[in-house]
């Protein structure tokens, strides 16, 4: 059979998700070909992640959809949902955007790996006793020597909890790889990875396809759009707006909104002017030689450094490097192995802030988001108008607070949880990954927004990032844990 005769690996017709008489989703359609790639990019909120929850048939409470989904030939009706899970992990399998959600906190990294293994290839019952054992033991051989090929073998015996972001991350996508389903939607895959780390992805996700396995990316990563090569589709307020290849899209982009997302690329952007130095500079934190250790793996150790006011510090290293570690020393949420963290005199106990990494860890999932704004409003006596302006400017609508935390994109999570770490004006703010889950466009906007509050508030940035550019672009100078 001609490639061209295959049966596609997905078609989506007419898909659209609501929320009451809100569309999120219009009218989306197309298809991917028996190993072939579209990759979605767009900004937050512009409905990519829930059309995967469409396509998963795992649309959160309170959202309807419609229109068609075929998976392999097979066809059933958007809003049939419960009809496509007994598909979940055999015909297609999804990497959510959230790895700590992914993962099983009870259960260690090498278990979680090896039990997908085991799920696929273990005998059929009444098989004997001897053979379950022995598939048991192939599944932990697979687990390891895929957990090493990403650099985690060391992680293998470790909770979720003892692991970084990042090395999260790759840990969700081996579990989800493991099942070996023809069809991979695949959320965010690379973001809050080094440089390093993100060529391996791509490289994983290359030999996926290599291997036939047909891929639907979702991205604010332009590096990785380019990387795996196939169709690219750009989403804007829940429409795809434009469709082609890759290269072309990006090289030669037709849409106004496709030309902003390629030119704020973090490769483009131009460096903010440095903090002004000046005799009266405050200090906010001395660090002095602090040290951490994991057991009898060692982080870091003999970091020194004064952070000041209205300057941004980027904190680099590898994945892995202990760079969430440092920042929960600085925020005194851990306490050092060696040397000591001290703060500025007469500062409030809230002065240090902290912007997760994962803004869904930040946020009671039960409580609406206007409730949690509302109680912190109160608690600290706070001028709710000055947090409708910082909604504004990072362009989320008032409505969005109505919902629980579950039901908003990554993107739009992450501005709310930055707006609220920016309406306490703190002394210090601890950003880990602060724009890991948004668009180029709204990054450089989010990035600005944060650079500018530093400056006009004497406010001090510990920043992460994975992403080089951004580091050269707004920091004033650096912290390296493995220098």
């Amino acid at each position: 059979m001609n490639a061209q005769d295959r049966v596609p690996a997905l078609v989506v017709d007419g898909l659209s998700v609501s929320h009451g008489a809100q569309a999120l989703v219009r009218d989306v359609s197309f298809a991917i070909p028996a190993g072939g790639v579209l990759t979605l990019l767009g900004e937050s909120g512009s409905g990519k992640s829930l059309l995967a929850q469409a396509i998963m048939g795992n649309l959160p409470a309170g959202l309807r959809c419609a229109g068609t989904i075929a998976i392999g030939g097979e066809r059933t009706g958007a809003a049939d949902q419960r009809s496509r899970h007994a598909g979940w992990g055999r015909r297609v399998a999804l990497l959510p955007q959230e790895p700590w959600l992914a993962l099983d906190p009870t259960m260690k990294v090498r278990r979680q790996v090896a039990e997908t293994y085991e799920l696929v290839s273990h005998p059929a019952r009444g098989h004997e006793e001897d053979d379950w054992r022995s598939a048991k033991v192939n599944a932990r051989t697979l687990a390891d020597r895929a957990l090493a090929s990403l650099g985690l073998g060391d992680a293998a015996d470790k909770y979720p909890f003892m692991i970084s972001g990042g090395m999260a991350q790759r840990v969700a996508f081996l579990a989800t790889h493991a099942a070996g389903a023809p069809l991979m939607i695949v959320d965010e895959p690379t973001k809050g990875l080094d440089a390093d780390r993100r060529g391996e992805v791509a490289g994983l996700l290359r030999a996926a396809r290599a291997r036939g396995i047909s891929l639907l990316c979702i991205t604010h990563d332009i590096w990785l759009a380019r990387a795996i090569g196939g169709e690219l589709g750009v989403m804007l307020d829940g429409e795809m707006i434009e469709r082609g290849d890759t290269a072309d899209v990006l090289a030669a982009p037709k849409h106004d909104y496709t030309r902003r997302l390629v030119a704020a690329d973090p490769a483009n952007w131009s460096a903010r002017p440095a903090a002004a130095g000046a005799p009266q500079r405050r200090i906010v934190a001395t660090i002095d030689g602090v040290g951490k250790s994991f057991g009898s793996q060692r982080l870091f150790d003999g970091i020194g450094a004064h952070i000041e006011v209205g300057e941004i510090v980027a904190v680099t290293g590898p994945s892995g490097s202990g760079k969430t570690t440092f920042g929960n020393i600085v925020l005194g949420l851990l306490k050092p192995d060696a040397g000591r963290v001290t703060r500025a005199t007469g500062l409030a106990p809230a002065a240090f802030q902290k912007i997760y990494q994962d803004p869904a860890a930040a946020f009671a999932p039960r409580a609406s988001l206007r409730r949690s704004l509302m109680d912190l409003v109160r608690l600290h006596r706070l001028d709710w108008n000055v947090l409708d302006g910082l909604l504004a400017r990072m362009r989320l609508a008032p409505a969005l607070l109505d919902r629980l935390p579950g039901q908003v994109s990554g993107g739009e999570l992450q501005r709310i949880a930055l707006a609220r770490v920016l309406l306490m004006k703190p002394a210090l703010i601890f950003a880990d990954e602060p724009t890991s889950r948004l668009d180029p466009v709204m990054q450089q906007e989010v990035v600005s927004l944060l650079a500018d509050h530093a400056r006009e508030n004497a406010c001090a940035v510990l920043l992460v990032t994975h992403d080089a550019e951004i580091v050269q672009a707004v920091a004033d100078r650096r912290i390296d844990l493995q220098s």
